[in-house]
């Protein structure tokens, strides 16, 4: 199977933002608690207004004509990553079509932009817990290593 990846374009925003609740629903449902809000109408005004600005790349996965995946990306600054580094927020690519290849090729996109940048690293946050071993697994197999980060939130 042929999979295209392709930068989102701003009117693709709708697209992007229901598969980022599918997302949110799935980490919910896998720890069984409700640790994310998600509003479908400020999900896709925010995807809009930061891509607008070029301050979130979002990579689409097409193996026809209808994405059925996603990785967004972001630029971030840490003086113990040595330099300038890539953040992916977001990841998910939609059920019937994991173990395709999808989701590597999404990651193999996602390296080459943070080499034409200059980044020194991506860095991507899986939630320590059982449920998400597969998750672990998959980033480990396309070339990530444990930083020994643990993902917490302080909700302002």
């Amino acid at each position: 199977m042929a999979i295209h990846i392709a930068r989102a374009e701003i009117h693709e925003a709708d697209t992007i933002a229901a598969m980022v609740g599918d997302l949110l629903h799935d980490i919910m449902a896998a720890v069984n608690d409700k640790v994310f809000g998600f509003d479908h109408a400020d999900t896709v005004g925010r995807a809009c207004a930061w891509m607008k600005e070029g301050l979130y790349t979002v990579l689409l996965a097409k193996p026809d004509s209808k994405p059925v995946g996603f990785l967004s990306l972001y630029e971030s600054y840490a003086l113990y990553t040595e330099g300038v580094y890539g953040t992916i927020p977001e990841f998910y690519v939609r059920s019937p079509h994991r173990s395709q290849g999808i989701g590597s090729a999404l990651l193999a996109e996602a390296k080459q932009i943070g080499q034409t940048r200059g980044w020194k690293r991506l860095e991507v946050t899986t939630p320590p817990l059982p449920q998400f071993d597969r998750t672990l697994s998959f980033y480990q197999r396309n070339g990530f290593s444990i930083s020994g980060r643990r993902k917490l939130k302080l909700t302002l």
